[in-house]
């Protein structure tokens, strides 16, 4: 299995990066980062407070600088911000440096996971636009997403039924990367 290098997940909120990240790193015996949890340390805000007081333009900014540093660190299982795939320079560097796993929700998981998630800050107000909003970020980030080494569709299911269908699906990509 891949553990010279890092284990990105990426994917919309609610989609599970955490969740899956937090066991798979502990299936795996790799240390488990938080991208969001990092801009916040960072920062030295909680997210919602860094979008507030900064804008969107300079939370994107620093969540690229994060993510740089973190995808050049050390073999981890990373989980990324539900928006930190889309950047041309994050994309490129996972591809040197990470094996990419698309924790890919329909509309339905997803809202239902995020539901009453007032940490979230992107999907800040009531609950009656959430799905608007998701749809919106759906047509917008699921094709940068479709760049992903690998796609593990994820549905309402006990995590560890997940982590281990994301551990399936790198055995499968890791065998075929050797035989190129």
């Amino acid at each position: 299995m891949q553990n010279n290098k890092i284990i990105l997940l990426v994917g919309l909120m609610g989609s599970g990066k955490t969740s899956v990240g937090k066991r798979l790193a502990k299936k795996l015996g790799l240390p488990f980062v938080d991208g969001d949890q990092e801009i916040e340390k960072a920062a030295g805000l909680p997210l919602v407070d860094v979008l507030k007081c900064f804008g969107e333009e300079e939370y994107r900014a620093g969540e690229a600088r994060v993510m740089k540093r973190l995808l050049q660190g050390e073999p981890c299982v990373l989980a990324s911000g539900g928006g930190s795939f889309v950047p041309a320079q994050t994309r490129e560097l996972a591809k040197q440096h990470a094996v990419t796993i698309w924790l890919k929700a329909d509309i339905d998981v997803l809202c239902h996971r995020t539901a009453g998630r007032r940490h979230r800050p992107f999907i800040e107000g009531n609950d009656e636009h959430l799905k608007n909003k998701l749809e919106k970020y759906i047509q917008e980030e699921y094709p940068y997403y479709s760049e992903a080494d690998i796609v593990v569709e994820t549905k309402e299911e006990m995590v560890d039924n997940t982590v281990e269908r994301v551990i399936e699906a790198i055995k499968k990509f890791s065998a075929k990367q050797s035989l190129v």
